[in-house]
């Protein structure tokens, strides 16, 4: 009964939260608060154009990279271990898929930004 009592108070208030964040912003809307925020500067063109794809290219590529060097990082540690050939080919054929990778994104021009 009381698990019931706590998932029910829990809904409600949850509900009650989201309602309240519908309802209070359209309350006080006039135009400066919808306009665009661009410190302090009239905006010149619309704050509403998408990103370009390559950003998210490179922006991906970036964390792949950046997650490799967070596996590899503990490879010091992990070479106190008995079983080293096993370490070694899996640090190895994970650096190998992610130059094959860099390769692939290099030679189909996918790090440059223009067009």
């Amino acid at each position: 009964m009381n698990l019931f009592i706590i998932i029910t108070i829990n809904i409600l208030l949850s509900f009650s939260l989201v309602l309240v964040a519908f309802w209070l912003p359209q309350m006080n809307l006039y135009s400066e608060k919808a306009n665009p925020y661009e410190c302090g500067f009239d905006p010149t063109s619309s704050a509403r154009l998408p990103f370009s794809m390559k950003f998210f290219l490179v922006a991906i590529t970036f964390l792949l990279f950046d997650l490799e060097i967070a596996l590899l990082l503990p490879l010091p540690w992990a070479i106190q271990t008995t079983n080293m050939y096993t370490m070694m080919t899996a640090a190895f054929i994970l650096v190998t898929i992610l130059a094959l990778g860099l390769t692939y994104e290099w030679s189909q021009k996918g790090l440059e930004w223009t067009e």
